[in-house]
């Protein structure tokens, strides 16, 4: 599922090396950090919201997984299920210089504890940790881009990332609202119910429509969505002609962050921004809505689409 889930959204997290710091960027003033457990030293902008910079790893990196916290907040401890909001900075064992970082962009990273969209060394090195922490974090090539690497990141790469969580928010287990009417036959049918289970859905016979359906299942309260927002998701994908389902975070029990400008699907973005957070969505995607005329991980070209989104809350 992780391998589909990449083809919906752009990657933002190491997306590339444009943010990276330069030499002049070294006047925090902050006194700097040497790691007590042989972690790479922050040698500037030591204290939590500042930019950083790392020290090059010295000797052969850990092997498995370490966590060290440079200082502890005093915000609520991420669970599986909470939307964090993290400002990084990554920069490989051996190299001296990040290959990216979101203190520049002046935009803070959504991830969603247990789910999806990224590494699963972030995943494990941020569950448990309070909001208001600044963590630096060891990440073995296994549980980050492994043998294939990633843009510049070079193949078997140990990662090195300084962490500061910067906000917690506990998320709905569904969406929640007023149920609107579904008397269109030949549109698919959607479960209402709000229990947290993948809702039902059923595909009629008839032939798919020509245009991009957005239509309210259960109508939420929460603010509109626009391009600029994150929606923290869960959902379910089928394939129209056969109803044969492809994806669903149910199965995995996880929900996605989908910063909605970057979403790569037309059909996924223009039927979910101007939708209200907390709401149950059913989209129909025709071809130049979805994947056109090109086969994507076993979904044949050419193939209409039908998504039921829960968007649960807004990033």
């Amino acid at each position: 599922m992780r391998r589909f889930a990449g083809l919906l959204v752009v990657p933002v997290l190491l997306l590339s090396t444009a943010a990276c710091g330069t030499e002049d960027d070294k006047d925090k003033g902050s006194d700097s950090i040497s790691s007590q457990g042989g972690l790479p030293a922050i040698t500037e902008g030591a204290k939590f919201g500042e930019k950083p910079t790392l020290a090059k790893g010295e000797g052969d990196p850990p092997k498995k997984l370490k966590v060290e916290v440079i200082s502890e907040g005093k915000g609520a401890v991420l669970k599986k299920g909470d939307q964090a909001k993290v400002n990084y900075l990554g920069q490989e064992w051996d190299e001296k210089k990040p290959f990216d970082n979101s203190f520049d962009r002046g935009q803070p990273f959504d991830v969603a504890i247990g789910g999806q969209g990224v590494i699963q060394g972030w995943q494990e090195a941020l569950k448990g940790q309070k909001v208001g922490s600044r963590l630096e974090v060891s990440i073995p090539p296994d549980l980050g881009y492994g043998a294939q690497g990633q843009g510049d990141i070079k193949a078997n790469a140990t990662l090195v990332f300084v962490m500061d969580i910067v906000k917690g928010t506990s998320v709905p287990v569904s969406a929640k609202g007023a149920e609107v009417a579904q008397d269109d036959g030949d549109l698919p049918k959607v479960g209402v119910n709000t229990d947290g289970k993948a809702p039902s859905v059923k595909i009629p016979e008839s032939a798919a429509p020509k245009k991009l359906v957005s239509n309210y299942v259960l109508e939420g309260t929460g603010p509109v969505l626009t391009d600029k927002d994150t929606a923290v998701v869960k959902y379910q994908a089928y394939i129209w002609k056969d109803g044969k389902q492809f994806d669903s975070t149910y199965k995995s029990d996880s929900t996605v962050s989908w910063p909605l400008g970057q979403v790569t699907v037309e059909g996924l973005k223009n039927g979910l921004i101007g939708k209200k957070a907390g709401s149950r969505v059913l989209l129909v995607m025709p071809p130049d809505q979805a994947f056109g005329d090109k086969e994507q991980n076993g979904i044949p070209k050419n193939s209409t689409l039908v998504f039921v989104v829960d968007l649960l809350t807004k990033g």
